[in-house]
């Protein structure tokens, strides 16, 4: 076969099942050295692929044509994986602008992600897992993903799977390539560059080194360049602009009501005398981003049996969002101004009271009795409290910039007859979060409002507006640092054919020591300034390490010519609580050259996370929701002060957290009935139990369920909930107790489908793909011993998952062209809002290239060319509305063009 022709015929490729024992050898074979190779999910260096775990390989030089630049689009492609934190979820959320794979839809945090087979430092900002951001794409050559746990080899947080990025070995050469997509639509416009150049022949030379680097940048699309959140009104808010105002918390007033139109983006608040705002608008769909990194990597000949190797990468990754203006919720607003005269914005409204409603002062939200900058008590007859946006302020932006390194040194090679690996890394994440647009000095607002300088309900006047401009405020908010530092080493070795199977029997032992420790803090002086409108605590500081050692062992037994057993086990000691011991088994079973039967069983664990035991304790609100007690039913109908609203709770980590604990089962079956068509099933089972995590609000204030969460609730004096913030910590600060928690249980099982088919004729070669996944079962539990919850095919909790997903990729191939057709599909599910069915996304990406000349590519293609618009959801998880965009894209058609050249 020509080698122009040799070209992936889908974006993943199935090796764990088809590759070495599908090819048929030469008739005269020349004699060649075959090296070894260690396969992600196996400790054993062997002279094929073959393993007894199903492993799905991305190739670089095929996935570039498909014009995929980013890892999280690279991974999106993969149907084993159900949900994402991708990167638009740092538009309002501190993520720090981190993307992570989720394979199974068990979690970030039990994906287990590594770089050239070890472990990279987890996002600083909350200790779940590697942000897939910081991954150099320009030194990539591909990707292995293991589909099923792997405690036994890895130790923690390989319970959903393990995703292996493996760079570049000993190039030589050079290469530069540059790449702009272009939507059809206004936004999202990407450009991508990179280049390398290595030199020195290992094998002859004795030495080689070689380096790359990578820029990325694609621009926002702002809430405005795209129509889905018209679809509903979206992000509604009680603070609106004009604002809404009260004496009674239960009765709120807007000069606006009840028609709710003389204002930005309000609509009624369905109680015929206030407004919400839908802040949806002002949110972006995909923020600003700009990524550079760059890695070395050199590797010299000691003797004829060993080498001794170091790499370095970086990575830098800044993310840049918006949302809507600030809202105040709790702003004092006098009759009077400090000299006596009537505040000329106090609402004209008869039904307000000369009073504050006749409450006294531990009745009134902690009103009465608070001072302002100037030492005024708040005692002067009248006022109401103002809900209000700041609109003259602007947009919120923040500035997400995180930053990944790693230094490794490796030692590698054969003594008396083991083939070894010895290697020490240091890895380092830090993020920091600045805000950049749009916060404001809240004790500013607060004192402009009560004495009457700042207008909540229309325009300002120029000292209103002085005043606003003079509270602006920007500064870093948040910082973080992660660091993980490894020192490993294994062995392995063949150690004779036992059972006479005509093939040896090998084994593998290993051990790891490792060290974590990370610190994530709040700026606590501008933090202060500017906690009306973030809700981050100024005392914010969070700290925690860790030490883990680690030892483990993988034996390999052929017991006949068609079949191999395959055991492992590991033992991990943590000092901050405990040991653990997991084993794997697996088999697989070669009947004919056409047919392959493998599987495996095994148990895993995800230990408590840094951040999970030593987080904060830090109150901030609760979503809207009804006081399990107090609101008459619980079911949202009645005062908005008990069913209706934000109430306080604690977060924070937990010391006596207990490691995840999962169960994993694969069966898998592969047949070849000729040498072009390969077909394989996978099936796979796992079970988890004590997850880590906290209730959810609807289990939390469900009514029913108040006599099992009743000891998270603490009441006031006056048997209450806080709304306002400003009473805790405190004594008159009610609360409810959300801190980490080891929760119920996780079910799920389903199949993974892949096929592949090469068809070579007189006008080309057409290779087709598939790759799909079917859930068989989702369920899930809140609490311990709760109610399973039905997750397949229903959002249900953060989100749904798909009963289906395709990639199914065509590609034709002749000389010097080749073009090729890749469709995507998710199957649709029961929204959030059960009346409404998210209808299936399919998108089609078309791609051609040519190759001029040696050395030289161009590559032209189109994403979505039908330009699906993403179907219409009503989730709430995300700040984006109209649709859900962890798992949908925002872009539409867009076209992209990517020249490379190596030489």
């Amino acid at each position: 076969m020509h080698k122009q022709t040799k070209i992936a015929a889908a974006v993943v490729l199935t090796v764990g099942g088809f590759s070495a024992w599908a090819q048929q050898a030469p008739a005269n074979p020349e004699p060649q050295q075959i090296e070894r190779v260690t396969v992600t999910g196996s400790a054993i260096k062997r002279l094929d692929a073959e393993t007894a775990v199903p492993i799905t390989v991305f190739r670089m030089k095929d996935i570039k044509q498909q014009g995929l630049t980013t890892v999280e689009q690279i991974l999106s492609t993969l149907t084993a994986s159900q949900t994402s934190l991708g990167t638009s979820q740092a538009v309002g959320a501190s993520t720090g602008g981190a993307s992570f794979a989720d394979l199974r839809g068990v979690g970030a945090n039990k994906t287990l992600v590594l770089l050239n087979g070890r472990r990279i430092a987890n996002n600083a900002f909350d200790g779940s897992a590697p942000d897939l951001n910081m991954i150099p794409m320009a030194a990539i050559d591909r990707i292995e993903v293991l589909r099923d746990g792997a405690s036994a080899l890895y130790g923690t947080d390989a319970i959903g799977g393990v995703i292996n990025f493996i760079t570049r070995k000993d190039y030589q050469g050079g290469t530069v390539s540059v790449g702009a997509e272009i939507p059809q639509h206004a936004g999202g416009k990407s450009q991508n560059a990179n280049a390398g150049f290595g030199f020195g022949d290992l094998e002859t030379q004795g030495f080689n080194v070689f380096g790359f680097v990578d820029f990325q940048k694609q621009d926002r699309i702002t809430g405005s360049q795209r129509p889905f959140n018209t679809r509903y009104a979206g992000g509604i808010s009680g603070s609106p602009s004009p604002a809404n105002y009260y004496q009674d918390p239960n009765v709120w007033y807007n000069p606006a009501a009840p028609a709710c139109t003389n204002g930005t983006f309000i609509v009624p608040g369905g109680d015929g005398t206030s407004c919400s705002m839908t802040t949806s608008n002002f949110v972006d769909y995909i923020p600003k981003t700009e990524r550079a990194s760059g890695m070395i990597k050199g590797d010299v000949k000691l003797g004829s049996d060993h080498t001794l190797g170091a790499e370095y990468f970086i990575t830098r990754s800044n993310v840049k969002t918006l949302i809507a203006p600030v809202p105040f919720g709790f702003l004092p607003m006098n009759r009077l101004r400090p000299d006596g005269t009537p505040n000329p914005y106090f609402p004209t409204n008869p039904a307000l009271s000369p009073t504050f409603n006749g409450m006294a002062a531990d009745q009134s939200d902690g009103l009465a009795g608070t001072t302002v900058s100037e030492g005024g008590a708040l005692v002067q007859p009248g006022y109401v409290i103002a809900r209000w946006r700041d609109m003259p302020n602007g947009q919120r932006g923040d500035s997400n910039t995180n930053t990944q390194q790693r230094f490794t040194l490796s030692l590698e090679g054969t003594v008396a007859g083991w083939d070894y690996a010895v290697g020490v890394s240091h890895n380092q994440n830090k993020v920091d979060e600045k805000l950049t647009s749009g916060y404001a000095n809240g004790p500013m607002i607060y004192e402009g409002v009560l004495t009457g300088v700042i207008n909540p309900f229309g325009a300002q006047s120029a000292q209103g507006q002085a005043l606003l401009d003079q509270a602006g405020a920007s500064g870093l908010i948040m910082y973080a640092k992660g660091t993980t530092t490894n020192i490993d080493a294994r062995a392995s070795r063949e150690i004779g054919d036992w059972f006479g199977a005509g093939r040896q029997s090998a084994i593998a032992i290993g051990t790891e020591f490792r060290k974590e420790k990370f610190t994530q803090q709040a700026n606590p002086g501008y933090a202060a300034v500017v906690i009306d409108s973030t809700g981050i605590d100024p005392a914010t500081y969070s700290a925690g390490s860790r030490k883990v050692s680690a030892a483990y062992a993988e034996l390999n037994v052929p017991l006949l010519a068609s079949l191999d057993i395959t055991a492992a086990v590991r033992y991990d000691k943590y000092n901050d609580f405990g040991n653990t011991t997991n084993p794997k088994i697996g088999f697989r079973f070669q009947p004919s050259k056409q047919v392959l039967v493998r599987g495996s069983y095994s148990t895993g664990f995800r230990a408590p996370s840094l951040y999970e035991l030593n987080a904060a304790q830090t109150y901030t609100n609760s979503g809207n929701v009804a006081d399990p007690l107090l609101c008459p039913g619980g079911d949202g109908t009645g005062p908005n002060s008990v069913c209706n609203n934000q109430f306080m709770v604690l977060n924070g980590g937990n010391l006596k957290l207990e490691p995840e604990k999962s169960k994993n089962a694969t069966l898998g079956l592969m047949v070849q009935p000729t040498t072009d068509l390969s077909v394989g099933l996978d099936f796979w089972w796992l079970r988890l139990k004590n997850q880590i995590g906290v209730v959810g609000d609807d289990s939390l204030f469900d009514a029913a369920n108040y006599a099992l969460f009743s000891q998270y609730f603490h009441r006031n004096g006056s048997n209450q909930l806080s709304s306002n913030g400003n009473q805790c910590p405190g004594a008159n600060c009610g609360y409810v107790d959300v801190r980490q928690q080891n929760l119920g249980g996780t079910n799920t099982n389903g199949v993974d489908i892949t096929a592949n088919y090469r068809l070579p004729s007189a006008v080309g070669t057409f290779t087709f793909g598939l790759n799909s996944t079917y859930v068989t079962k989702y369920e899930y539990q809140d609490f311990r011993d709760g109610p399973w919850n039905q997750n397949v095919g229903v959002y249900s909790g953060a989100g749904p998952v798909f009963r289906w997903q395709h990639t199914l990729t065509g590609v034709w191939a002749k000389d010097a062209f080749t073009a090729g057709a890749t469709l995507h599909y998710k199957s649709g599910y029961i929204d959030s809002d059960p009346t409404n069915h998210v209808s299936n996304y399919a998108t089609l990406d078309l791609f051609g290239s040519w190759r001029p000349m040696k050395g030289a590519t161009l590559t032209l293609g189109v994403h979505n060319l039908t330009d699906r618009d993403p179907p219409l959801s009503y989730q709430t998880q995300v700040f984006q509305a109209g649709y859900d965009p962890r798992y949908t894209s925002p872009i539409g058609r867009a076209y992209y063009v990517r020249a490379s050249y190596d030489f």
